[in-house]
């Protein structure tokens, strides 16, 4: 399941992630890694930073070999399999959402990220969509979201008029 955790906090696609080998990843001059890759759906480039728990995962896979730069990071597990599992997982903790795989992409746009201000513009490059209105079917803009958003902006009139 710490593949699924891998999806949820960058977004990849279940291909790209189980693609995914050691030379994509990469330093920036701030010594923060990202992920560089080419999306197996269309080949666009997609440059997404690693949060804390994505590194995490990536380390914890990384304990049990050691990839060369050509060797993929994850072991082979079908989208099936881990949909089956998640939907196991699902129903033992009372989740009544059909959980998958791809599901994770959806809550990378959403509350990882918008929900988070994250511009969805820039949500949309990570996501690798050519369209905005594509990543506007995965980002949701929730009620909370407005509220959100719409507090900022009072704060920021308020400190205005100070």
């Amino acid at each position: 399941m710490y593949l699924a955790e891998g999806i949820r906090y960058t977004g990849l696609a279940y291909v790209d992630l189980m693609g995914l080998q050691l030379g994509n990843i990469a330093c920036s001059m701030d010594g923060k890694k990202w992920i560089k890759i080419s999306r197996a759906k269309s080949e666009i480039g997609v440059n997404v930073p690693l949060l804390s728990p994505a590194l995490a995962v990536l380390e914890k896979y990384s304990q049990h070999q050691e990839p060369t730069q050509n060797d993929v990071l994850f072991p082979r597990v079908t989208n099936q399999e881990m949909n089956r599992s998640l939907k196991i997982i699902g129903e033992i903790c009372g989740i009544r959402k059909n959980l998958t795989f791809h599901l994770a992409r959806h809550t990378f746009a959403t509350t990882v990220t918008l929900m988070n201000g994250v511009p969805i513009e820039t949500i949309s490059k990570m996501l690798g969509h050519t369209k905005l209105t594509t990543t506007m079917i995965y980002a949701k803009v929730t009620g909370l979201k407005i509220g959100m958003d719409m507090e900022l902006l009072q704060q920021k009139l308020d400190d205005n008029k100070k």
